[in-house]
């Protein structure tokens, strides 16, 4: 940030109580800590834990994970769950959270999650995607967009999964 969200003054560093130099505005005299957008990824797996769904969207032929922002007043979690009965059409019966990580293009933390599905049909699908299909581990190792931030989460992922996990080691969710 270079501005003041409030006042559009240039804003300078100034030292802030141990936190460091932040950006500050002399005429509000207020600190401007950074503002970004949140937003949850996820791979959704079918029951069996051996499926992942991906998607294609935005008229894009690359895919990806289905993702979504966290609305304000929502914490990630519902944002799971509400992301993937809106695009996949899909309730989420368990989920958890993997790890963060700052995405630049869009100024965005991205929270990574790996769900459970109650089914796999993808007929309730909304048009917000343009496809979607279930892949197998190693089918959505190969079809994921490379190079991607998808790309990174779905392969921690498989990992994770290859390690033995079953449906009972995630939380359930919240109904």
């Amino acid at each position: 940030m270079k501005f003041c969200l409030e006042c559009g003054s240039r804003l300078v560093l100034k030292e802030c109580n141990g936190e460091g130099e932040v950006p500050y505005c002399e005429s509000c005299a207020a600190f401007r800590f950074p503002v970004f957008s949140t937003a949850m990824s996820t791979a959704v797996l079918n029951r069996d834990l051996d499926k992942i769904l991906l998607i294609q969207q935005y008229n894009r032929k690359d895919y990806i994970l289905l993702a979504g922002y966290v609305n304000k007043g929502e914490n990630a979690e519902a944002a799971l769950v509400r992301e993937v009965r809106e695009e996949a059409g899909l309730e989420i019966i368990a989920y958890e959270y993997m790890r963060s990580q700052y995405f630049a293009p869009s100024n965005t933390l991205m929270l990574n999650f790996i769900s459970v599905a109650d089914t796999e049909d993808l007929s309730q699908m909304s048009d917000e995607l343009d496809h979607a299909a279930w892949f197998t581990l190693d089918e959505a190792a190969a079809a994921i967009l490379k190079g991607s931030l998808a790309e990174s989460f779905l392969l921690t992922i498989i990992s994770k999964l290859r390690q033995g996990r079953t449906l009972e080691s995630f939380t359930a969710a919240a109904r």
